[in-house]
C-alpha cells in the first residue's frame, strides 16, 4: 500500500489515547517551506498529542506503511521517560527490546504507567529515524497535581515543541551538519528561504498558564526564553520540583519542562525564542487576546536569570538510599571518547553497535553473563535491588554537551555539570542529564528496581547511532519472571529478519 501526501503541520490540535491507532507513514511536508519527505506518525509534524489520566493502560496500535526507501522502511516507537515496568518489550528501542517493525504490518505496545504522571514524548528509536519526524508529546495528567490551583489552563494549546529540521533524508546527512531550521509546533523558517508565519500561542490576558516545554531535537539544545516574562518551573522530566523562577531554560535534547506563566503583561505581541548551540536562532509568538495580528515590536530581552540545575530540587524527597554519601552499591565512570580513524564514539574505549538479536531476547535465552552478551563489550549486568552510581568524563568526546537518557529509570543528579560540589540532600530527579564539557564530572544514581535490558546513550542521536551508548542488563535472572513475551513481540524478529537488507551507511567522518 503505497502513502505519500502532503502532511498537516501542528499547532497543536490533534489528540489521541490512551488507546489508539497511529499509522507511520511517509509524506512530503514543508514546515519551514522547503518540500521534503518525511516519517510520519498520523500524519502529522509533529505527531498527534497522545493522552492519558495517572494510571491509565495505554494501548497504542501502530501500523508501519513506510515505503521511500531513502529513509529507513521498518520502525519502532520508544515511550521517553515511561519506565515500564512489568513491560520492558514494549520500551520501543530497537535491537534492544525489540526488532523493528517492518512495513505492512502492525504491532500493539501496551503498558501501564503506574503513579506517572507529567510531561512525555514518543519518537522512534530506530537508526536516525525521528530525524525524518517520527516524533510528539505525550501527556499524562495527575487528578492530584499539587501544583493544580496554582494554573488555570492546562491543554494541548500549552504544549511547546522545540526541533531541528533538515532538507535531506536522515542517513544522508554529515556527522557535522548544521540543522536547516528550528521549528516550534512544528512551523520555522531557514536562511534564504520563504517568508514562512510564524508559530503564534494564543493566551488570554491575567491567566496562569501551566506550559510544557519538549526537545525533541535530534541535536541541539535550546535557550528558551519569552519577553518580558518570567517562567515559573514545577516540572522537570516528569518529576514535580519545587518552584523555580526563571527568565530562560536550557533545554537539551530530550528534557522536558513544565513552568507557570501568568499574562500579566500588557495587552501585545512577544517574541518567543529558542536559540540553539548550532544553527539559527528561531522565533515564535505569544499573542494575548485583544492584541493586533502584528509581530511584536522588540525582537530582544535580557535573560538575567537563567535556569541553573543546581537550582531545582525534588518536591518530594527521592529514596534515603540514593542520598547516602557512601551509599553506592557499584560505581561506574563512563569515560567518553572517540575512534582516531572511523570517527565514531566510544564509552570506556568501546563503540556500540546493533546487535542482530535483541538483547531481550538473549537474556530471555538464557545469556546471562556480560561476556556472553551482544554488542560484546557494551552490555553491563547490574545485580537487583542496588544502588548505582554513574559518573561521565567526556573531556576527549567531540560534539560536547553529550545529552544522557537512560531508559527504564529516572535518576538523582548528585552532580551537575558545571558545578564541583555534590548534593547528598535534595538532588533533582530526572531522566535525561548534560554531560556538560571538558572537565565536568557529572554523577547520577538510581536503584535497580526494574529488571531488564535498558539502553543509557546520548541522546544527540547522531552520536547514538555512531556509537555513544551502551546497555544495562538489570537483574537479568529476574526478566523472565517479571513479563511473559508475548507472542507478537516474538513475530517482529523473523519478519524483520526476512526483509531484504537495507543499505544504511554510517555517516562520513568530520
Amino acid at each position: 500500500m503505497f502513502l505519500c501526501f502532503l502532511a498537516s503541520l501542528q499547532s497543536y490540535a490533534v489528540t489521541i489515547g490512551p488507546v489508539a491507532d497511529l499509522v507511520v507513514a511517509n509524506a512530503q511536508v514543508s514546515p519551514d517551506g522547503f518540500t521534503k519527505a518525511a516519517v510520519l506518525a498520523g500524519g502529522t509534524l509533529p505527531g498527534p498529542i497522545i493522552t492519558g489520566q495517572k494510571g491509565d493502560t495505554f494501548k497504542i496500535n501502530v501500523t508501519n506503511y513506510l515505503n521511500d526507501d531513502t529513509m529507513l522502511i521498518g520502525t519502532s516507537i520508544h515511550w521517553h521517560g515511561i519506565f515500564q515496568r512489568h513491560s520492558n518489550q514494549m520500551d520501543g528501542t530497537a535491537f534492544v527490546t525489540q526488532c523493528p517493525l517492518a512495513p505492512g504490518h502492525s504491532f500493539l505496545y501496551e503498558f501501564n504507567a503506574g503513579d506517572q504522571v507529567g510531561t512525555y514524548w514518543y519518537h522512534s528509536h530506530y537508526g536516525v529515524q525521528y530525524c525524518d519526524g517520527l516524533r510528539g508529546p505525550m501527556i499524562i495528567y495527575d487528578p492530584d497535581d499539587p501544583y493544580r490551583f496554582s494554573y488555570d489552563i492546562d491543554n494541548e494549546s500549552t504544549i511547546i515543541t522545540l526541533m531541528d529540521w533538515y532538507h535531506v533524508p536522515s542517513p544522508q546527512v554529515q556527522r557535522q551538519v548544521t540543522p536547516d531550521s528550528v521549528l516550534i509546533n512544528g512551523v520555522g523558517s531557514y536562511q534564504g528561504g520563504p517568508d514562512s508565519p510564524y508559530a503564534v500561542i494564543d493566551v488570554q490576558p491575567f491567566k496562569r498558564y501551566r506550559f510544557r516545554l519538549l526537545n525533541m531535537a535530534c541535536k541541539p539544545n535550546y535557550i528558551f526564553s519569552i519577553d518580558h516574562h518570567k517562567l515559573t518551573i514545577i516540572e522537570v522530566d516528569g518529576q514535580y520540583v519545587e518552584p523555580v523562577v526563571v527568565d530562560s531554560i536550557q533545554i537539551y535534547a530530550a528534557q522536558r519542562y513544565s513552568f507557570i506563566l501568568e499574562t500579566n503583561r500588557p495587552v501585545d505581541n512577544y517574541w518567543v525564542h529558542a536559540d540553539p548551540n548550532t544553527g539559527t536562532n528561531s522565533t515564535a509568538i505569544l499573542r494575548y487576546t485583544g492584541s493586533p495580528d502584528v509581530d511584536p515590536k522588540n525582537r530582544t530581552t535580557p535573560n538575567l536569570a537563567p535556569l541553573k540545575e543546581t537550582d531545582l530540587h525534588p518536591l518530594y524527597p527521592p529514596p534515603s538510599r540514593l542520598l547516602q554519601e557512601n551509599g553506592a552499591d557499584v560505581k561506574l565512570d563512563l569515560i567518553l571518547g572517540k575512534n582516531e580513524t572511523s570517527y565514531n564514539f566510544l564509552i570506556n574505549g568501546v563503540q556500540y553497535t546493533s546487535p542482530s538479536v535483541p538483547v531481550l531476547l538473549q537474556l530471555l535465552s538464557g545469556d546471562m553473563t556480560a561476556s556472553n552478551l551482544a554488542p560484546n563489550g557494551s552490555v553491563y549486568i547490574l545485580p537487583r535491588n542496588k544502588v548505582i552510581e554513574i559518573s561521565w568524563n567526556p573531556d576527549n568526546a567531540d560534539g560536547r554537551p553529550h545529552p544522557f537518557h537512560l531508559h527504564g529509570h529516572s535518576f538523582a543528579v548528585i552532580r551537575s555539570a558545571g558545578s564541583s560540589s555534590y548534593n547528598y540532600v535534595n538532588p533533582v530527579m530526572r531522566d535525561t542529564v548534560t554531560t556538560g564539557f571538558a572537565g565536568d564530572y557529572v554523577t547520577i544514581r538510581f536503584i535497580t528496581d526494574n529488571p531488564g535490558p535498558w539502553l543509557l546513550h546520548c541522546h544527540i542521536d547522531w552520536h547514538l547511532y555512531t556509537g555513544m551508548a551502551l546497555v544495562f542488563a538489570e537483574a537479568p535472572q529476574d526478566v523472565a519472571l517479571s513479563q511473559p513475551l508475548r507472542s507478537s513481540s516474538k513475530r517482529l524478529c523473523p519478519i524483520y529478519d526476512n526483509l531484504f537488507p537495507q543499505n544504511f551507511p554510517l555517516p562520513p567522518p568530520n
